[in-house]
């Protein structure tokens, strides 16, 4: 079977964000919306099914998450990412967002320094302000081809015995890095040398494009095992964010103590049952529906590439190894933060994530999300071409 992503469900009769939200953030309903990190893509249909068969029974009261459901997820990150998690190990979030803050919370104390590595999704750094801990910042380094990589001397200059949590963002978002081993064996040694725990945003890791391979900062060696506390979910993969579950694996036993201490005194609780049911649906029954999708995706971002590159002294395209989520460079059109959101929006009608909300780093980027429907994707190059040609056209 293969799956026709060609178009999709409107949504702006619905109450989703992304489009509920365009006059607020852009000050005009008039703008395709490309930022929010969700898809303009229909959630499967092995999912909706699941769904409206629990429908069939009338009473939807408290639920345990069944073990049912964490056990899918288990075997598919055995199979899709070669790393062990126990049925012990798992717990239930709503989101990754507040997995990592009561992470936060467990693992370092008011006035602690914790590692964000810029440019970032933002919730990186606003969560570790919000607990009342200290931001050490690790910009990220371009590379020569675009492409950004772990600046590890500027992380050992920083390190002090204060610092007791790193936040890693991988796959990365918004620079669209998967990170090779090499490079997570670099800062799995420094945080073993510091006695750093590691936060690992696995999210995007389900989305991932040819040759490259995620690897799970957990699967690195025991050692690793033994200081990393992973989130992961369906929510990116399959587009369910709006089901408001995902998971977090601890398989140290001293980490999974102190998380869970936190845990029950923010009492997460157990979710939805409709949540429960789709979540297992997904892992159980999605492994080609996600193959046809990322092809489409690449396919998306190739559109995008080729708009990109016939306008280089304006957009550079940063190379993508992961995520919906593509990066432009476009301070070759010597435009204020500001001013570039007004040519993206007043001239594009497209809105997009400003660059400089992922940190200072983003200055003069900008995000945009191109998990919509190639006939969506069409109609989103063609007001950016035009755009661009006015802009350009002496």
């Amino acid at each position: 079977m293969s799956y026709d992503f060609s178009v999709s469900t409107c949504r702006e009769d619905t109450n989703a964000e992304k489009y509920t939200l365009r006059e607020e953030l852009f000050g005009t309903e008039d703008v395709i919306p490309v930022w929010v990190a969700d898809m303009d893509i229909d959630t499967p249909d092995f999912v909706i099914n699941s769904v409206e068969k629990r429908l069939e029974h009338p009473v939807l009261g408290y639920e345990e998450v069944p073990s049912s459901a964490f056990l899918a997820q288990i075997e598919w990150m055995r199979q899709e990412h070669n790393v062990e998690f126990e049925l012990e190990d798992m717990f239930h979030s709503h989101s990754v967002v507040a997995s990592m803050s009561a992470c936060i919370e467990a693992f370092s104390e008011v006035g602690d320094k914790v590692i964000v590595q810029t440019p970032v999704y933002p919730p990186f750094f606003h969560s570790v302000s919000h607990c009342k801990r200290k931001l050490l910042k690790n910009p990220l380094k371009q590379m020569d081809d675009g492409r950004y990589t772990f600046d590890i001397e500027d992380l050992k200059s920083k390190i002090d015995d204060n610092t007791k949590l790193l936040l890693l963002c991988s796959p990365h978002n918004p620079v669209g890095r998967v990170w090779r081993r090499d490079e997570l064996e670099e800062i799995l040694e420094l945080c073993l040398k510091h006695n750093i725990v590691v936060f690992s945003d696995e999210i995007h890791s389900d989305l991932v494009y040819k040759q490259n391979v995620h690897i799970p900062f957990a699967s690195l060696s025991q050692a690793a095992r033994d200081i990393t506390i992973t989130a992961i979910g369906v929510g990116k993969t399959f587009n369910m964010a709006g089901f408001a579950m995902s998971s977090v694996a601890i398989p140290n036993e001293g980490l999974r103590k102190r998380f869970k201490e936190v845990y029950e005194r923010i009492h997460f609780a157990q979710g939805s049952t409709l949540s429960h049911v789709a979540f297992e649906s997904a892992y159980t029954n999605g492994k080609e529906w996600l193959e046809d999708l990322k092809v489409h995706l690449k396919k998306n971002y190739n559109m995008l590439e080729e708009l990109c590159l016939r306008f280089p002294h304006a957009i550079k395209l940063i190379p993508i190894e992961g995520t919906y989520l593509a990066w432009l460079d476009c301070r070759g059109m010597e435009l204020k933060n500001k001013d570039l959101k007004k040519f993206f929006v007043n001239d594009a009608k497209l809105g997009l994530n400003a660059g400089i909300s992922f940190g200072r780093e983003g200055s003069g980027f900008m995000r945009m999300n191109f998990a919509v429907s190639s006939t969506r994707m069409q109609e989103v190059i063609k007001r950016l071409e035009e755009a661009l040609l006015l802009k350009y056209a002496n």
